[in-house]
């Protein structure tokens, strides 16, 4: 599992998608559902971006082309996910995104591959769905819609480190917006979050139990850092530290 704050496809973050990859079918999965609302020129270039990755990893690029609720439906479509050694969500509008899948056929499969053994990732909308609350952050940028729930208890604000550069009140915002025991989560560009490797090595950061809570080690891969925000303030964990939060359950 990989929660990303940007640079899904790119080099920049190749170790993270071999290493979701490793020991998994050659088969990657891309889903660039939450650029539909911007055109089948923005799709274009996310399929593209994505048959890059694709070959510099050396497996095979498996588009699956949901643009709304029908598509999402199609079980042709969906059954497109079946065998897939990783299924990625890139970016776009989150909000559309997360109802675009919710309940559906495509979903489901997802939810199965996972469960038989795929590695899942979300880069910026993608990794916001698939917590558990949703932040609007595009106007009127009122509370939170529902998530997909695959990581319980945290809501992901993505690009944070660009975020919070252009609009610092956006954290203090969220962190009062967010619904009652939801941690909410930063993770900067070029960064990702990742649960459930196996055999990785990091050096922990300290870590308060009150702001984490009990569960799974997750590891900082990438360039930047992720942070846990609440309303008394921001614990950074560096690239290569290790980070405690809920652990992953079965998806809805």
């Amino acid at each position: 599992m990989a929660l990303v704050g940007s640079g899904e496809y790119l080099p920049v973050l190749d170790d993270v998608e071999r290493a979701l990859l490793a020991g998994r079918p050659g088969r990657f999965v891309q889903l660039a559902t939450a650029a539909a609302p911007e055109g089948r020129d923005s799709l274009r270039y996310w399929h593209d971006l994505g048959a890059q990755a694709a070959h510099r990893l050396g497996v095979e690029q498996v588009v699956v082309d949901v643009v709304d609720r029908d598509t999402a439906d199609d079980p042709a479509l969906a059954a497109l996910v079946d065998g897939g050694g990783l299924v990625y969500l890139s970016g776009g509008n989150p909000t559309f995104l997360t109802e675009t899948l919710r309940g559906t056929a495509t979903w489901a499969a997802i939810r199965s591959a996972w469960q038989a053994g795929a590695a899942l990732a979300g880069c910026s909308a993608g990794a916001m769905a698939l917590s558990a609350s949703v932040p609007r952050i595009r106007p009127p940028r009122r509370g939170a819609l529902p998530g997909l729930g695959v990581v319980p208890g945290i809501e992901v604000l993505p690009h944070f480190d660009k975020f919070t550069a252009r609009m610092p009140d956006l954290v203090l915002r969220r962190v009062a917006g967010a619904p009652p025991g939801v941690l909410v989560v930063g993770i900067d560009e070029d960064t990702a979050l990742v649960g459930g490797l196996d055999g990785w090595t990091a050096v922990p950061a300290p870590q308060p139990a009150e702001s984490a809570g009990p569960g799974t080690p997750w590891q900082v891969m990438g360039r930047r850092s992720v942070w846990l925000i609440t309303a008394d303030g921001r614990l950074e964990y560096p690239t290569g530290s290790t980070v405690v939060l809920n652990g992953l359950h079965q998806p809805r």
